[in-house]
């Protein structure tokens, strides 16, 4: 019985699991604030590779005036696991 107990309270635990942060590019300040919420749903291990990711994000030129704009749309809608396994995918570690 007492098992059972156990058992119920870490299965409630499980489900009550959080959901990841998903990333809003709809504005800076929408994008500041939840990419660092999103910064903290990765192991540390990870955090390093998603800020180069946000740093350097896919398709990014030259001579482009608000490179920004342009980490706000790429990552726009995904978690920090998504935006690390993108930046895995182009090179970088």
């Amino acid at each position: 019985m007492k098992y059972l107990a156990v058992f119920a309270a870490l299965a409630l635990l499980a489900a009550c699991a959080k959901e990841p942060t998903v990333i809003d590019g709809s504005s800076p300040a929408a994008f500041a604030k939840t990419t660092e919420k999103a910064r903290r749903d990765l192991p540390i291990k990870d955090r390093l590779t998603f800020d180069t990711a946000l740093h350097n994000p896919g398709g990014q030129r030259y001579g482009n005036k608000d490179p920004g704009a342009e980490a706000r749309l790429a990552y726009h809608g995904m978690t920090a696991l998504d935006v690390v396994a993108d930046a895995h995918a182009r090179g970088i570690e």
